[in-house]
């Protein structure tokens, strides 16, 4: 006959190791003891080992909100756009640039293949000091683009952007779809 797992769920292990203490009676070892054994039945190395398994666990099912963005950055970083969210300027400060660089990766589309000249016409779209070879420079050497050794074949490399280039491009996605609409506009008028 197979045993049928009985599953045991203890809220509080202090409480639950003091009564088993009780039921041993004066055969029980420590405190301590009887909670690393516990411990152990349950796979863990000890209860400091079920301590940790179990706050991370917590965490994961209640992540912190960590995730509230640098408004300050934020608001540096989309001073150099213009309201149709061009980039105006090369920023000076690194992360000003970086957050600017988020945004323009945003731009490109995602799992495609494209040719320099391809790639420097979306970048040209997208600001207006005319170099897009230092964009893209830049793009490749933070990770945000790659490229053939032979200078071919640009794509945007998939990855989930920090919390501040979230908001950059959420804010700057809004100013482009205001351009493209005004774009369509005059071209239908």
């Amino acid at each position: 006959m197979s045993k049928i797992p009985l599953p045991l769920r203890v809220d509080d292990m202090t409480r639950f190791t003091r009564a088993l203490s009780q039921q041993l009676g004066e055969t029980s070892p420590s405190h301590l003891t009887l909670m690393n054994m516990v411990a152990r039945a349950a796979g863990f190395q000890n209860v400091q080992h079920m301590r940790s398994a179990s706050a991370a666990a917590q965490r994961l099912r209640n992540p912190s909100d960590d995730s509230i963005a640098d408004a300050r950055a934020v608001e540096r970083a989309l001073h150099q756009f213009d309201p149709q969210g061009k980039l105006l300027r090369w920023p000076s400060k690194r992360s000003v640039q970086t957050l600017a660089l988020w945004a323009l990766w945003a731009a490109l589309p995602s799992d495609r293949s494209l040719s320099e000249r391809a790639i420097n016409e979306i970048l040209d779209r997208e600001h207006h000091f005319q170099d897009p070879a230092t964009l893209r420079r830049t793009m490749i050497s933070c990770g945000l683009l790659t490229r053939r050794n032979d200078g071919t074949d640009y794509r945007r490399i998939e990855q989930k952007p920090p919390i501040e280039a979230r908001a950059v491009i959420q804010a700057l996605t809004a100013r482009r779809r205001t351009r493209l609409h005004t774009t369509v506009e005059q071209e239908n008028a």
